[in-house]
């Protein structure tokens, strides 16, 4: 696979589970390594990104977004990925973030309190679910939308899904949220089971 097709899977938001398992290998290669330094993003824009991603997925008792270094991952996909428009596009719409946070709280999104980002992002996120539902009413789910136009327009739907592909395919994500194993280990077929196993 391409990376212009792994783009287009990234940018379209589709869902993990159904992505096979040589594509989620495909987005690990992407994963930058430790001592990443940030070649797209500026440090206002990924300060921005690391609260958002923070919110997206916060820590529980799993580590977050934040500590999967997935602002990382999406400065790799902007830098090695995306085109010149592509790259424009996501910028600008992070700068929108920053807009409707002033316009709302009068103050920068990584600024608001947490109860401030959280609705800043549930009205963005709202707003893109009344839309697609616009869509499917005007078109009656018969005629095909241009993605490419769909993407320009959903910024917030694009960020959610590189930070959930980020996250899902980063080894925190996929070993610690998902519990699977990167490679499998050996099979020992005449081992005898544990005695509370044998129930």
């Amino acid at each position: 696979m391409q990376r212009r097709e792994a783009l287009k899977l990234l940018l379209a938001g589709g869902v993990l589970p159904a992505v096979p398992t040589d594509l989620l290998g495909f987005f690990r290669d992407a994963h930058p390594a430790s001592g990443y330094t940030l070649r797209t993003l500026n440090p206002h824009q990924n300060d921005t990104v690391v609260a958002m991603i923070d919110q997206i997925i916060p820590e529980t008792d799993t580590p977050g977004a934040k500590a999967a270094r997935v602002n990382e991952f999406i400065d790799v996909i902007l830098t090695e990925w995306a085109d010149e428009e592509e790259r424009k596009n996501f910028l600008d719409g992070l700068a929108g973030v920053d807009k409707q946070s002033n316009e709302l709280f009068g103050k920068n999104f990584v600024d608001a309190s947490h109860a401030q980002q959280v609705t800043l992002l549930r009205s963005m996120d709202e707003s893109i679910a009344a839309q697609s539902a616009r869509r499917r009413r005007r078109h009656g789910n018969t005629i095909p939308e241009d993605r490419d136009k769909q993407l320009r327009g959903d910024f917030f739907n694009v960020f959610k899904g590189i930070t959930l592909h980020g996250y899902y395919t980063s080894e925190i994500g996929f070993t610690q949220e998902l519990k699977l194993e990167i490679i499998p280990g050996a099979h020992h077929g005449c081992v005898s089971l544990p005695a509370e196993k044998k129930a």
